[in-house]
């Protein structure tokens, strides 16, 4: 990637003082896919030019995960020793920052048997419980960045050689992130995130009760718990740190009352879940629960992926994007959750974020059920939004308003 240089050293920046905002003294762990070491070398610089007291990092292997899988005996998958966690759970309590390097293989797992790979994301789940429990209520500054491994670059331009399909999509890549073109693209993240802090302060006034979704295969009425807060752009840790989970991000989102949701929904994009491919699947739903679903294709992995515990066949997480962002704009399939989810309003199966209601960072198990905030090992968002999609705020006497009309913003809230 040296035709990139310049601006890799740039995104490195951005992920450091932007994404998770290390600050001096503080210590960053470095999960990234092995092809992506320099990339990975760079953030590392970054952090600590800016003060890291310690960086280690978290190598993954696609290479690894797929022989596991095609190989390791059934109850192998279904107990991962903890000691494989140890270090990830024990680094959040010790204030590290967590900053990911993300480009999976959209097809890594497609052939792979689905009561392995649910046997073996089940296990994983429960035993890094403790370090997403940090992660999803904002203990410490975490952030997502994307980087084109060859896998991932060949699923989006199939016809050309590696080498092009790779620069293919870091042009995209840094382009969405803000990265390409800017001098600064930190002061760039600046202004996003006021405009993201101003759709989510609106929204925060409003107070809606429930959003009401209509589009072709999607008529959805989604309750929302009393209490509930929208968040968006910058979010801020326990303690006091502002940092961006996810770059790029498009999104104001909020958590639904998990015993509140009716109607049917149908996907927009292909979701990839844990290497697997769902695409042209619907929901239905009563009270909160999924009572129908199918899907054209992954119906199995869709199937073994609601079965995951109680919560995974719930709603966690209700997301407004406008169809006219960047990525939308760019008329891909990204095949990758952190990209296609900012081009498209979208929901999340399975966990919410405690942080999206009043209190919820201190509330224990009990107390969130009864708020109807949903719990579950799984978060798995996927997309709802088009360019036909309205949805509704409906508010506590009844009054509807529009949010969006034709997949846009219905209001100006600068």
């Amino acid at each position: 990637m040296g035709k990139f240089e310049e601006e890799l050293k740039k995104f490195a920046r951005l992920a450091v003082r932007t994404g998770v905002n290390l600050q001096k003294g503080q210590g960053l762990v470095i999960s990234a896919p092995i092809e992506a070491s320099h990339f990975a070398h760079l953030i590392a610089e970054e952090a600590y030019k800016a003060g890291a007291r310690n960086v280690e990092m978290d190598w993954e292997d696609d290479a690894i995960s797929l022989l596991r899988l095609q190989h390791a005996p059934l109850e192998a998958l279904k107990h991962i020793p903890a000691w494989k966690f140890y270090a990830r759970n024990t680094a959040v309590r010790d204030d590290y920052a967590v900053l990911s390097v993300y480009g999976p293989n959209p097809d890594l797992l497609e052939k792979m048997d689905g009561i392995r790979v649910a046997a073996y994301m089940k296990s994983t789940g429960k035993e890094t419980a403790p370090f997403r429990e940090y992660l999803m209520n904002d203990r410490i500054q975490w952030s997502i960045v994307a980087y084109p491994t060859v896998a991932w670059s060949k699923k989006m331009f199939p016809d050309k050689p590696v080498a092009e399909a790779q620069e293919l999509l870091m042009k995209e890549v840094l382009r969405i992130s803000r990265v390409a073109g800017n001098e600064d693209p930190v002061a760039v993240w600046e202004e996003h995130n006021k405009r993201l802090h101003a759709a989510r302060d609106f929204l925060n006034t409003q107070k809606f009760r429930q959003l009401i979704y209509h589009s072709e295969g999607t008529d959805l009425a989604i309750s929302l718990p009393e209490g509930h807060i929208w968040g968006g752009g910058s979010g801020t840790s326990e303690a006091g740190i502002d940092f961006n989970a996810n770059i790029p991000t498009e999104e104001v989102f909020t958590l639904p009352d998990k015993r509140g949701v009716n109607g049917t929904v149908s996907s927009t994009m292909p979701l990839n879940s844990n290497g697997q491919i769902i695409d042209r699947f619907s929901l239905t739903f009563k009270d909160g629960e999924i009572v129908d679903f199918r899907a054209e294709k992954g119906e199995e992995a869709l199937k073994h992926l609601l079965a995951t515990d109680e919560g995974s066949r719930r709603l966690g997480e209700v997301a407004l994007v406008p169809h006219h962002s960047p990525v939308s704009e760019s008329g891909m399939v990204f095949y990758n959750t952190l990209f296609d989810e900012n081009a498209s309003c979208h929901l999340a199966l399975g966990k919410a974020y405690p942080i999206c209601i009043e209190g919820g960072n201190v509330m224990n198990e009990k107390q969130l059920d009864r708020a109807g905030v949903n719990d579950s090992i799984v978060h798995e968002d996927f997309m709802v939004g088009s360019a036909e999609l309205d949805i509704d705020g409906v508010k506590a006497d009844g009054t509807q308003i529009p949010v969006f009309r034709h997949g846009d913003w219905a209001f100006d809230f600068r």
